[in-house]
């Protein structure tokens, strides 16, 4: 089974478009679940999604915070639940295209049953204004310099791992944004795939230069501080 994990903030026009998607896109390739971590809405968006479930849509499964705890809380509450021995991740908002999941689980099929991997996404062509992809280059030059974490792209919500990969990685808030370099951290394979961005529909983002800045530059040294310390054991023999 796959489980595709979404958090999700006040996205309750998205809910349902997004749905409609992914079920076009797995119902005759896999077994999956939906499942939405709602990070403390105010706008409907977990009564959406429980109306979805009794009008044609039994995949969904849904939780939802009491208060907004951020959306690396809300992904790893996400796989904790999750049924499925993969992982498959999308921001709430639609930016991300259901579509290209089958070419990335291609690419997680090819890999040793049991290994470490995060088959990641790039969104080549991006749909932000040009400043905000300025920022973005920025932002991931420095972190490709200081982390070496294989993706030109590691804000990009799309991504395939194992559930049993992500349940061994640290947690700490903002995690979300660091999952290729921790799972490089367990000497896990990173493959990046091209996939496609659109213009959010409705709603606002949640995010801005400032909000991500002083944050991003403390948890990249955190990440490099855990790259730097981690010991990779390999027991040869044992007797019993």
């Amino acid at each position: 089974m796959i489980s595709v994990v979404i958090p999700a903030k006040d996205e309750f026009e998205n809910i349902k478009p997004l749905v409609k998607e992914i079920y076009s896109t797995l119902t005759n390739l896999t077994n999956f679940e939906i499942i939405y971590v709602d990070d403390g809405s105010t706008d409907g968006t977990f009564d959406e999604i429980a109306r979805l479930k009794s009008n044609g849509f039994p995949a969904l499964r849904a939780l939802k915070h009491a208060i907004s705890v951020g959306q690396s809380t809300a992904v790893f509450d996400g796989v904790k639940a999750a049924k499925g021995e993969l992982i498959v991740t999308l921001d709430a908002d639609g930016q991300n295209n259901p579509v290209n999941i089958p070419a990335m689980l291609e690419q997680a099929y090819q890999l040793p049953k049991g290994s470490h991997f995060c088959i990641a996404g790039f969104r080549k062509n991006r749909k932000d204004t040009a400043w905000y992809r300025f920022q973005s280059r920025i932002a991931n030059k420095v972190r490709a310099s200081i982390l070496d974490d294989g993706t030109p792209d590691s804000g990009c919500g799309i991504k395939v791992f194992p559930r049993a990969t992500f349940l061994q990685l640290p947690y700490f808030d903002h995690m979300h944004r660091y999952i290729p370099a921790l799972i490089k951290r367990l000497e896990g394979k990173i493959v990046v795939v091209e996939v496609d961005h659109r213009n959010r529909q409705a709603g606002e983002s949640k995010y801005n230069m400032w909000n991500r800045l002083w944050v991003g530059i403390v948890d990249m040294w955190a990440v490099r501080w855990l790259q730097k310390r981690n010991k990779i054991s390999r027991i040869i023999e044992t007797l019993d």
